[in-house]
């Protein structure tokens, strides 16, 4: 069963509109939905992970053109969990070498970037290689591919994610509410660009692919936190194990569209930056009716129709 918000859901949840701001507006709007519970407690002193000598452009390539290995175990965690964390995906030169692209661009674009806010672009690759060796990478499509067990993924978007100091929670979501892909076959790469650890954070995962089931009666409000105290509740009441722990630098995470997760707010100094990046097995097709939730869809599938499979140049396999 899919979790695509359906259409009775939709109106009656207030749904049943397109969004009409951008991304960053959107992200703005998303967190006021988040319950945070009035934490006040003092930031942990961090500083900017410092710069480390950067992969020559050859190293980079031979390194993005490499498949992971990606175990059975893996596998089978991830169909049964919804998410897996990966270690090691990417080397700490070739980590920082992103971060410093990503800080490049929001800083180049004219980002305000005050304490507290949730700073976001998308759409990165199509306007630099650099960033687009990354996000159209063998090494991160295979791993996805791998996991959902398809022949070849497409790119969905990619997402610059700046949580900034003091920035709140991000409220419990699953993003098959989200996109609009009528599969079930979508996952996101959730790639930290500095070690994470609890207190800046890190995505926390709801272990369990098909706990959406559990909370699919539950209201989403537009307006208020309701929503996601009433999936945390469930949660608690229902003893779901959470995997909320730190990340490595180089290590990553992979959720499918059906995982419920979350993340904690950034009580730390220094800004939690994530590239994340969400990759569709080919043939999907977009959804019937996409709804408010679904944000700025038609910049990431350009001409494609609701009930069409998604074959643009903004899609490209990458596996």
């Amino acid at each position: 069963m899919s979790g695509n918000v359906s259409q009775t859901h939709a109106a009656r949840d207030g749904l049943d509109t397109a969004w009409t701001g951008d991304n960053n507006e959107w992200w703005d709007w998303y967190l006021t939905l988040a319950d945070n519970g009035g934490d006040d407690s003092p930031l942990l002193e961090l500083v900017e992970p410092p710069a480390l000598p950067e992969p020559t452009a050859d190293e980079l390539e031979a390194l993005l053109a490499e498949a992971y290995p990606v175990t059975p175990e893996q596998v089978a965690a991830f169909a049964r969990d919804g998410f897996v964390k990966l270690q090691g995906v990417l080397p700490p030169a070739a980590v920082s070498r992103l971060r410093r692209l990503l800080t490049e661009h929001l800083a180049a674009g004219g980002r305000d970037r005050p304490a507290g806010r949730f700073t976001s672009d998308e759409l990165m690759w199509t306007q630099s290689a650099d960033i687009a060796a990354f996000v159209l990478s063998r090494r991160l499509g295979r791993i996805v591919a791998d996991l959902l067990g398809a022949a070849d993924v497409r790119v969905y978007h990619d997402n610059v994610l700046a949580k900034e100091p003091a920035c709140g929670r991000t409220p419990w979501h699953f993003d098959d509410h989200h996109f609009p892909i009528d599969s079930q076959q979508v996952a996101t790469v959730w790639m930290p660009l500095q070690q994470t650890p609890r207190q800046m954070g890190p995505l926390s995962f709801a272990r369990g692919v098909d706990l959406h089931q559990l909370v699919d009666d539950v209201p989403f409000s537009t307006k208020d936190a309701s929503y996601d105290r009433a999936v945390s509740g469930a949660f608690a009441d229902a003893q779901v194990s959470v995997e909320d722990g730190p990340f490595e630098l180089g290590e990553i995470s992979v959720h499918s569209s059906l995982c419920f997760h979350t993340a904690g707010p950034n009580r730390t100094t220094a800004p939690r930056m994530v590239l994340a990046t969400t990759y569709f097995a080919d043939g999907a097709k977009v959804v019937p009716s996409p709804t408010l939730v679904s944000g700025e869809w038609q910049q990431f599938l350009p001409g494609a129709q609701p009930g069409e499979v998604i074959d643009t140049p903004m899609n490209p396999i990458v596996s």
